[in-house]
């Protein structure tokens, strides 16, 4: 990787004009996303994370730059056990998903299982946050538009565990539900 680009990230900070700064870095000049990737799926690089939040704004952008990254993403989805990564993660869960209503066949099967499964281990995860958990309800919502067996489970998720969560999470939850129909 890039030496400059990779402290870049290291030294980055969560502020939204330092993210848009790094994101438009790739978003100009494309050749970087490998390098921005690389960082990302190095789980025990500690700052991963901060990779993912480039990455969330840049495929917020151009989804369509996913598309080879697609088998690396969701193989390595259960691996991520840092908050500050599963954030940016579950929201391209919800990009991804979102993009598969759009144009059928951005996800093949195993993609969409895997999605699946991780969004809802997100959303069960007892400690996990709020944040992470409303990305994973709604990218389970799109998912659940092609599998059936998906919105019961998640209507039972939501109203059995609403009332152990924040305003948010209630909120977030109640609009899915409504969508659903329940």
């Amino acid at each position: 990787m890039e030496d400059s680009f990779y402290q870049k990230i290291a030294n980055s900070t969560a502020h939204r004009p330092v993210r848009d700064l790094l994101s438009g870095m790739v978003l100009q000049d494309k050749s970087l996303l490998p390098a921005l990737m690389g960082m990302a799926f190095t789980i025990y690089d500690k700052n991963h994370h901060k990779a993912w939040w480039i990455a969330e704004l840049v495929f917020e952008a151009k989804i369509n730059w996913m598309t080879e990254y697609l088998d690396a993403f969701c193989n390595t989805l259960p691996l991520y056990s840092n908050e500050s990564a599963i954030r940016p993660i579950a929201k391209i869960c919800l990009f991804a998903t979102e993009e598969q209503r759009k144009q059928p066949g951005f996800l093949n099967p195993a993609h969409c299982e895997k999605i699946t499964e991780a969004c809802f281990d997100w959303l069960i995860k007892p400690n996990g946050r709020v944040a992470n958990k409303a990305y994973a309800m709604r990218a389970l919502y799109f998912l659940g538009k092609k599998e059936g067996w998906i919105y019961p489970e998640l209507t039972r998720i939501l109203t059995e565990d609403a009332a152990q969560h924040t305003a948010a999470y209630r909120a977030a939850a109640k609009d899915i539900l409504k969508k659903i129909g329940r």
